[in-house]
């Protein structure tokens, strides 16, 4: 990106965790400004896991890379105050603010209105009725832990991944550039919400499970098979494992070819008088499928497998740890992730946004330390004098680098 598409645009974020952060943290990576804020002391967030080895949160770091940060005691009214002035600023591109705020400390839309009649603001909730959420606990209320695990266990399992969070705030930045694009039409604003618990249901019910429920009941946990089709892991001789997928006619060809089971296949049709072109019927017999495969893989090394998959044009990928994921990241010149310097913590692998424009990618920004731009922002955005800076300082209003975390 020469221009960044979103310069123009100005973002207030008062938000904590996955969702709001990460909708403010992708219009920053498409060039939006966006300004964070969060008390003198840090949000909830500040210090969440992992940590770097210098005590400082790999989590947050990575969320607000090319971020400002400014502190402000908003449960304090001048504190309010200054964070309604940061919110309603003039401009075409201002007047965006996200937050997930609850309680007094929440700005309401009515107050942002009285100084800005065409404010954008998105609520990002745990319920749509107010009531607190989070990922894991919408994604065990949509019943997913009970179709992940072992077959037959019966028992809920939870994974790592925070995807609803994550898709939340996907979510809210593309309601968020909606609004704005009316707003630059008609010169309105608009009051926008989303909801944890919305978005989870949506998805679930996106992907035909919600009516799958109502017809045949839940679906019972599998192990590592996929649902409708035919894909499981397998080791190598040399204790690796790979996970292989046959969606396709032409994949599950593939298959056969390269592990030499085609007439073996061809027999087990004969004998069920089924065909396993169909992906019903390869998902049916899943567990003779790869009871037949097994053998080929666990007499083979993962070079080898690796080099005749990938000339067989086989649909797979190796299992791999974190450590390796990364570091393949770090070696690989076209990946979205590459090192940058973040204060407090050194080198760091961060990512970009994961868009590819025109080709290419644009390398991740460095977090700024907690308050770095408060003094800055406060001067530039707000007109304040130092003295005026230093008596926001002096009663907690505001917090700088050092003051900050001795408050």
């Amino acid at each position: 990106m020469t221009t960044p598409p979103l310069s123009h645009l100005r973002v207030l974020e008062c938000a904590t965790f996955v969702a709001g952060p990460s909708c403010g943290m992708t219009l920053g990576q498409l060039g939006a400004e966006v300004l964070r804020v969060d008390l003198p002391q840090g949000g909830s967030d500040h210090q969440r896991w992992p940590l770097a080895t210098s005590g400082a949160s790999l989590y947050w770091a990575n969320l607000n890379k090319g971020k400002r940060s400014v502190t402000i005691d908003y449960r304090l009214p001048a504190g309010r105050e200054l964070v309604v002035e940061l919110a309603t600023r003039p401009g075409a591109g201002s007047g965006v603010f996200v937050d997930n705020l609850v309680g007094r400390s929440a700005l309401t839309r009515a107050e942002l209105l009285e100084r800005r009649s065409d404010m954008i603001t998105m609520r990002i909730l745990g319920f749509p009725d107010g009531r607190p959420a989070v990922d894991y606990t919408v994604n065990a209320a949509v019943g997913v832990p009970y179709m992940t695990g072992l077959a037959g266990s019966g028992e809920p399992v939870n994974h790592v991944l925070p995807a609803w969070d994550l898709l939340t705030g996907a979510m809210a930045a593309v309601g968020l550039l909606a609004a704005v694009t009316q707003r630059q039409q008609t010169g309105e604003g608009a009051d926008l919400q989303i909801a944890l618990a919305d978005v989870a249901l949506s998805g679930v019910g996106a992907l035909g499970w919600l009516a799958e429920a109502l017809q045949d009941g839940p679906r019972a946990a599998h192990g590592n098979h996929v649902f409708g089709s035919f894909g499981t892991d397998f080791a190598t001789s040399d204790g690796e494992r790979v996970m292989i997928v046959a969606l396709t006619q032409g994949q599950w060809q593939a298959l056969c070819d390269v592990t030499g089971t085609g007439a073996v296949f061809d027999a087990l049709e004969s004998a069920l008088g089924t065909d396993l072109r169909e992906e019903s019927a390869r998902y049916e017999l899943r567990e003779t499928i790869g009871s037949i495969l097994r053998p080929w893989f666990s007499a083979r090394p993962i070079a080898e497998v690796r080099e005749d998959l990938d000339r067989a044009r086989v649909l797979w990928g190796p299992y791999r740890t974190m450590s390796d994921a990364a570091a393949l990241a770090r070696q690989d010149a076209t990946s979205v992730a590459s090192e940058v310097e973040q204060p407090g913590i050194g080198r760091m692998l961060a990512t970009t946004i994961p868009v590819r424009w025109n080709g290419g990618t644009s390398a991740p920004a460095p977090a700024p330390v907690l308050g770095a731009d408060t003094e800055q922002v406060l001067a530039e955005e707000l007109g304040l004098s130092g003295a005026e800076i230093g008596a926001l300082l002096q009663r907690g209003v505001v917090g700088v680098p050092g003051r900050a975390e001795a408050s």
